[in-house]
């Protein structure tokens, strides 16, 4: 009987091998099928596009900056990515505000696209209006960039828009297949070897400003290297520990303890030294129905740390993926541990109907339904958002557009709205979406509100789900939207005090009427039309004092007027008791332009130009046979020392001027301002910039943002100078 145990447990081991093996193998060819697919993928603009000779990819040269893998140990060792042109361009510019992870299951969230820098790429933006993207950020707790290549940085993109929604960003550092048995060796020649890598991993983490590492070491190895592997990975979360607290290094599921390549597919005592070495594991997907609770088992107190793995794609996953990848969910929810979703861009790279955002949305509520949300906004002030999700066909800059190029760069999402009608009914046939079409108050997005409304009634969608305390200094509340008169938009806050106490606030232009007195306040907001701003918004202003109280709910409210004014409504109803008025659904469109929460201290400040130092690098001057001119440069620029401000972004202008006679004596400057681009840090390169016959110099503008969505003036912005007849 022990013998045919014993050949049974072999059986279904060596099958587990194969088919897990066999998986990557699938795995593998389909990233490269789609590396050559350019159905899904972003072409470079025409400055960004190589030619076919080019020279192969020089770190170290000026260029459009991008983000890249580090392929070899010896690249690692060296520290040579520090030395990279673009190294400077891909330090996150977004601190993560939340601590230690909740003690509760947990949604990781693994990015496995194409072989992993597509469109992301592009670090200050690419032309791809319809780039891949996730924006439902509350859903998750910690986001890993993957790819196959020995160290996966991610894009510092991922890492801005995660950390402002409150997620940890992980990068992957894998070998695998006889190139990766070749390197595992000589990474874990020695202790000292094993503990110098980690230090070098942990030196980039920090450097770049993300939240630590996934661990897949895919290779079989020999016995005698264990105890260094387990240096290896325990080495690192230390060091990952001291230098930044909060920060994580995760084992994946692969190498058992006596040296094999053999998934387990649930924590066991043949992964649980790694587990006990580091902050949690990533269980292989092809776990059965038992497997989350004799994991939770072994796990005991941390069982959290557990991280159930399921294949979106299907290959072997539980439940199937794809549109059954709640199924998983359920499972793994009912025995509390956490769940690792690997490869949700299957909705985008299998084009799922209608399109992609409908697709995004309806696969995201699955996991919502299923797990529910885990982060809250706002939590702190100032809370600003204008609701982008970091691609469009247009920018606009306070109302203005400044460009109507279609674009993409996931560093520009804001805070995203939960988007939940509270109380839909027929009559009321209003959509609410995230758009793009309608021009928008600031980025390329907004919340449109558009169908039929019936007069006199209202329509409310949640838009933030807040823990935010408030103390005894007001807030003041703004937001811009743009409709008729016919179509009115106001927003609703509901605080709940120490003792529970629950009280709803309505800041809306009709003031009190029928709809507004079931709110226990109601603040007409102060209404601002600025005439530079175009296009009919209008930005509204109210004060609110709440003070020990918690913002849980931010919600807006559409309401339609009755045709007949308020004394004549009055009237009808007072001649004819219990007599109703007939209410007639009417079409309605307004759109939200952007929400800022903060106190009167926390205006934003800009300094004067005077205050910085702007510096011109690298500037290289091309001409062809025609006289036609560019220049491609790198423009950095900081404050002077003694000034400790801090912003969230930088607007890149630039003015051709020329030079024109003025009665013959002197000379004046003509130009117009050309919007090229947002830089999250303070650098930003031009690249190949078109020079007009006759231009005489440039002027590259540099408009300061704050955190409270508000940006410096141009004509008080700080600049640099180029001069183009020098030249």
């Amino acid at each position: 009987m022990l013998e045919n145990l014993l050949r049974a447990y072999i059986s279904r081991n060596t099958l587990t091998w194969l088919r897990n093996y066999w998986d990557r193998i699938l795995h593998k060819l389909h990233c490269i099928s789609l590396l050559f697919s350019s159905t899904t993928m972003s072409q470079p603009t025409e400055s960004q596009a190589a030619t076919p000779d080019a020279a192969p990819f020089d770190p170290t040269k000026p260029s459009i900056p991008i983000s890249y893998p580090i392929e070899t140990l010896e690249e690692l060792e060296s520290r040579a990515y520090f030395k990279s042109f673009h190294y400077p361009f891909n330090k996150s510019s977004v601190p993560l505000q939340s601590g230690p992870l909740d003690s509760r299951p947990r949604i990781l969230v693994c990015h496995d696209m194409q072989g992993g820098y597509v469109d992301d790429k592009w670090v200050q933006g690419g032309n791809n209006e319809g780039a891949y993207a996730i924006w439902h950020w509350y859903l998750i707790d910690i986001f890993v960039y993957f790819s196959h290549n020995l160290v996966t940085l991610p894009p510092p993109c991922w890492t801005n828009t995660a950390h402002r929604h409150g997620v940890k960003v992980l990068g992957t550092f894998i070998t695998e297949w006889e190139k990766g048995t070749a390197i595992s060796k000589e990474l874990l020649k020695t202790k000292e070897s094993a503990q110098m890598y980690a230090e070098r991993l942990a030196e980039l983490s920090v450097a770049l400003g993300f939240d630590g590492w996934l661990i897949n070491m895919e290779v079989n190895l020999d016995l005698e290297l264990i105890p260094n592997l387990k240096e290896f990975v325990s080495h690192l979360t230390q060091t990952m520990h001291s230098l930044m607290p909060g920060s994580l290094v995760i084992w994946y599921d692969s190498i058992t303890i006596n040296g094999a390549l053999d998934w387990q597919d649930q924590l066991n005592e043949n992964n649980k030294p790694f587990f006990d070495i580091c902050d949690g594991i990533f269980v292989n997907y092809t776990w059965e129905e038992s497997y989350p609770e004799l994991s939770a088992e072994v796990a005991g107190s941390r069982r959290s740390d557990v991280y159930m793995g399921i294949d979106v794609f299907g290959r072997n996953t539980y439940g199937g993926g794809g549109w059954n990848t709640n199924v998983a969910l359920n499972v793994i929810k009912k025995n509390d541990v956490s769940a690792a979703i690997f490869a949700p861009g299957w909705v985008y790279e299998t084009e799922q109907k209608p399109d992609f955002q409908t697709a995004q949305n309806r696969w995201w509520d699955l996991v919502e339904k299923s797990w529910g949300i885990v982060k809250r906004y706002p939590r702190l002030l100032p809370f600003y958002s204008n609701f982008d999700q970091g691609h469009g066909y247009h920018v606009f800059i306070e109302g203005a557009q400044v460009s109507d190029a279609r674009w993409n760069n996931i560093s520009s999402q804001g805070f995203q709205p939960f988007l939940e009608n509270i109380n839909d009914s027929t009559s009321n046939a209003l959509q609410v979406f995230v758009g793009f079409n309608e021009p928008s108050y600031s980025g390329g997005g907004n919340v449109t509100f558009k169908g039929t409304l019936e007069d006199d009634a209202d329509f409310m969608t949640q838009l933030f789900r807040g823990e935010l305390l408030l103390d005894n200094s007001p807030i003041h509340l703004t937001y811009s939207v743009k409709s008729n008169s016919k179509s009115l938009l106001g927003l609703s806050l509901e605080f709940v005090s120490a003792k529970n106490e629950r009280t709803s606030v309505l800041v809306a232009s009709w003031g009190r009427n029928q709809v507004s007195r079931k709110y226990s306040k109601v603040i007409v907001p102060h209404l601002v039309k600025k005439t530079d701003m175009g296009l009919g918004w209008v930005m509204n202003e109210a004060g609110i004092a709440m003070n020990g109280y918690i913002l849980t709910e931010i919600h807006a409210v559409c309401y339609r007027p009755m045709p007949l004014n308020n004394r004549q409504k009055l009237e009808y109803r007072e001649e004819r008791p219990g007599a109703t008025l007939t209410h007639t659904p009417s079409q309605y469109l307004a759109v939200l332009g952007d929400i800022t929460i903060k106190t009167s201290t926390q205006n934003s400040v800009f300094p004067p130009p005077a205050s910085w130092l702007v510096e011109g690098q690298h500037i290289e001057w091309t001409s062809d046979t025609h006289g036609s001119r560019t220049v491609s440069l790198k423009i950095i620029w900081k404050l002077k020392d003694g000034i400790d401000l801090i912003f969230t972004k930088y607007n890149i202008y630039v003015e051709k001027l020329s030079k024109e006679g003025v009665e013959n004596t002197s000379e004046r400057l003509q130009g117009i301002q050309e919007y090229l681009g947002e830089a999250q840090v303070q650098a930003y390169y031009v690249s190949h910039l078109s020079i007009a016959n006759g231009t005489s110099s440039l002027k590259f503008v540099i408009q300061v943002c704050g955190a409270d969505g508000l940006c410096q003036k141009l004509d008080d912005s700080p600049f640099y100078h180029l001069d183009v007849n020098r030249q």
